[in-house]
């Protein structure tokens, strides 16, 4: 069993968002090792990019700041190899958009990945249609695959079918707070995608309480917390306190909803 599949023995696990060189280097470090060590079950490291299309403002403003104080491809993935060092045991999936990494070279950057432990990747700006240079070159490393509520069928299905480690699914129906229309549209479209998968099915739609966290964790394999996260410890004067604090409250808010079994839960 891989460190991806150990990860969603029990569910549903909670996945912050972090981008690696905010608010510089070495804080970010200490941050993700905090979110690892207290609470998150997978990590989404961010390499920053100067054009983060699928990113909101806040996370467009954290990685304008990395890239800023000089963060770089290599550096993210020495941070990554630190982490390990450091004792972190979780995934680490990078999350980072396809230019930086054609930049650098496909078959270096995947190589140095792996070499770095990293466990996968999401690339929001890489359509599964022209991901086939990508995956060849990342062998047994996942990519991971977003589906969106506007996501045609047959598309949705092709996506599914194919998908490795778990799929990404972007919930933008709804407004965050009403959560009872939300949880509506959300367990039909989860439902939708489980039809033609069996690898885990995360939701990521601007999550941004523990209370959210719960409700999605009761139809979801796991929650994914980005800008919320982001913001929260960036804004922070102590932020790898900070850090420990917000994965301690989603871990047991994700708990909560199955205290005694978690990994019966869509067994």
């Amino acid at each position: 069993m891989n460190r991806l599949e150990s990860a969603f023995a029990h569910k549903p696990i909670f996945m912050p968002y972090f981008p690696l060189g905010y608010p510089d280097l070495p804080a970010s470090i200490d941050v993700i090792e905090a979110l690892a060590k207290h609470g998150a079950d997978l990590i989404e490291v961010g390499l920053s990019f100067s054009d983060p299309l699928a990113d909101g403002p806040v996370i467009q403003q954290a990685t304008q700041i990395a890239l800023e104080k000089g963060i770089t491809v290599r550096k993210s993935l020495e941070a990554v190899k630190e982490l390990r060092q450091r004792g972190v045991d979780i995934p680490l999936i990078l999350m980072g958009y396809y230019n930086p990494m054609l930049a650098y070279g496909l078959e270096k950057f995947v190589r140095e990945a792996k070499e770095a432990g990293a466990d996968g990747f999401i690339i929001p700006d890489l359509p599964m249609e022209e991901a086939g240079e990508f995956t060849a070159v990342a062998g047994d490393l996942p990519l991971i695959q977003m589906i969106a509520p506007t996501t045609p069928e047959e598309r949705m299905e092709a996506i599914a079918r194919n998908a490795q480690g778990f799929i990404y699914l972007v919930s933008v129906t709804g407004i965050t707070g009403e959560r009872k229309s939300l949880a509506e549209g959300l367990g039909e479209l989860i439902a939708q995608v489980r039809q033609h998968t069996s690898v885990p099915v995360c939701v990521g739609f601007g999550i941004s309480t523990p209370e959210q966290a719960q409700h999605v964790g009761q139809l979801a394999d796991g929650v994914i917390v980005g800008s919320a996260c982001v913001k929260r410890i960036g804004g922070s004067q102590t932020p790898v306190e900070t850090a420990k604090q917000f994965a301690a409250e989603f871990r047991s808010a994700l708990r909560a909803n199955f205290p005694l079994d978690a990994s019966a839960h869509h067994a």
